[in-house]
């Protein structure tokens, strides 16, 4: 079996103009959040406190020396917080509800994005990697829950003759979508590890 049979890729390329809007919409909707931090400044250090006040910037700080114990956090959070409780198990129960919730954090994302000291634009030279290659596997998810959504509102155009039978369909999408969205969150969270660890500092001294 070629790669172009593989069955993400099927689905990939059967929806290919949805998937298309989507990457456009999501990078669209984290570049405004950061449009929107860069001209309104107080939006990016609101999102900053949030981090320090619920322990997140602490955790990344106690955890950068061991890129590999930081790579499995990364990797849950990304996987259970945004994977699980964010995109899929909403769009389980609300036709959709993921992707609404998704563009909200992209949206805060990008604000977050925007460093507040000179060595935070050095980190996001590496770190814009890390971006891209996450949100490639949210847009896997988003695509699955779309074509849950679709099977579930919209049984016929999976060519299923009930909202169970469309939304059973669905979901078996979705499944086949996750497996290469959890792929790309292991190399995502490998890398951003180790980028923050190994490449940061060297790079600002060269650059500062």
């Amino acid at each position: 079996m070629t790669i172009r049979h593989w069955r993400p890729v099927r689905l990939i390329a059967d929806n290919a103009g949805v998937y298309r809007v989507a990457n456009v919409a999501v990078y669209g909707v984290l570049l405004v959040g950061f449009g929107l931090g860069l001209a309104f400044p107080q939006l990016s250090e609101a999102q900053h406190k949030r981090l320090a006040d619920d322990g997140t910037a602490d955790l990344v700080q106690s955890l950068i020396a061991d890129p590999w114990l930081f790579a499995l956090t990364i990797l849950a959070v990304n996987t259970v917080r945004m994977g699980v409780l964010t995109i899929v198990a909403p769009s389980m129960i609300v036709p959709f509800a993921g992707i609404a919730l998704f563009g909200y954090w992209a949206l805060t994302t990008g604000m977050t994005l925007v460093p507040a000291a000179e060595i935070g634009w050095v980190a996001l030279i590496p770190h814009t990697l890390t971006v891209i290659v996450e949100l490639q596997a949210y847009l896997l998810l988003l695509l699955g829950v779309y074509l849950l959504g679709r099977g579930w509102v919209s049984p016929r155009t999976v060519g299923a003759d009930n909202r169970r039978r469309g939304y059973l369909r669905g979901l078996q999408d979705l499944g086949w979508l996750v497996l290469p969205a959890l792929g790309l969150l292991i190399v995502g969270a490998v890398y951003e590890a180790f980028s923050l660890r190994y490449f940061v500092h060297p790079l600002a001294d060269w650059l500062l």
